[in-house]
């Protein structure tokens, strides 16, 4: 059972300034619950506080700075007590064929995506195990599931978000905090406008796959049928179930390729079982 079933439930959302963590803002700030609406730059979310002063608190959050992640806990835990639901959405994505991956973009992006989400969560976990309660939601993205041409480093940032939630449930869940990751499809939030870096390739043979993904994720921004909004009502949604998920798929495209992807690899895991058991040592 998570906290957010409580009458005005603590969010820490990180990234507000746009998409989906300023939609998810505001909609947690009209149902007259409390939040910490965090962004590298908090000029960015200052509005959101306006006439709501007393239970929103606007502040500043680069997550790969140790120094802010501690300041943010510490001002959350003086101000509201305790923080109910912790909503890592701060990110970006990187798109380059695997060959041409610039190795200090990949550094940089696994330092935001990863690394500062791994700190914040840490920050947080000991204010959650001492309530008995809370919700992790991670914002992940359906190619935290399944790999795309062209977002091979930005997938593996993601799945290994998953891969860490799958631990982090196991230890938390008998502490009675839940964990839930959210894997939106394309959404219209401008992400590839103003959260995306590509490496264009310069190689002929990776035209036809890599190249075309890199041309088209850019050029169909902002006619995703993803409603930002309506991600927003589906991550609170979730935070009122008495058993929430630990998948989100979000939209329909999103949730019908990662159904399609999971029967994909069942299958195919299925249909080695005589080699994968013949490893073991004879009985």
């Amino acid at each position: 059972m998570t906290t957010a079933k409580t009458d005005t439930p603590v969010w820490l959302v990180t990234g507000c300034s746009t998409g989906f963590g300023r939609e998810l803002a505001k909609l947690i700030i009209d149902r007259g619950w409390r939040l910490i609406a965090t962004a590298r730059d908090k000029s960015r979310v200052a509005d959101l506080t306006a006439g709501a002063e007393d239970r929103v608190l606007a502040l500043d959050l680069d997550v790969t700075k140790a120094d802010q992640i501690e300041a943010v806990v510490a001002a959350a835990k003086a101000k509201f007590g305790r923080i109910d639901v912790l909503v890592n959405n701060a990110g970006y994505g990187y798109q380059s064929t695997v060959e041409e991956g610039v190795e200090s973009e990949i550094r940089a992006q696994f330092d935001a995506n990863v690394f500062g989400l791994f700190a914040i969560t840490r920050a947080v976990l000991p204010i959650m195990r001492a309530q008995k309660s809370g919700h992790i939601l991670n914002i992940t993205s359906v190619a935290g599931l399944i790999g795309f041409p062209g977002s091979g480093y930005y997938a593996a940032s993601k799945h290994a978000i998953e891969g860490w939630s799958d631990a982090l449930i196991a230890e938390v869940e008998p502490l009675g905090i839940s964990v839930t990751c959210v894997e939106p499809g394309p959404f219209r939030t401008d992400w590839a406008g103003r959260s995306l870096r590509q490496t264009t390739t310069k190689i002929a043979d990776y035209k036809e796959t890599a190249g075309a993904r890199l041309e088209s994720t850019k050029k169909n921004s902002g006619s995703q049928a993803g409603d930002p909004v309506r991600a927003g009502e589906a991550m609170i949604a979730v935070t009122q179930m008495e058993k929430p998920p630990r998948h989100l798929p979000l939209g329909k495209w999103g949730h019908d390729n990662v159904v399609a992807d999971r029967r994909k690899r069942l299958e195919q895991i299925e249909g080695v079982r005589e080699i994968s058991v013949g490893a073991d040592f004879p009985s």
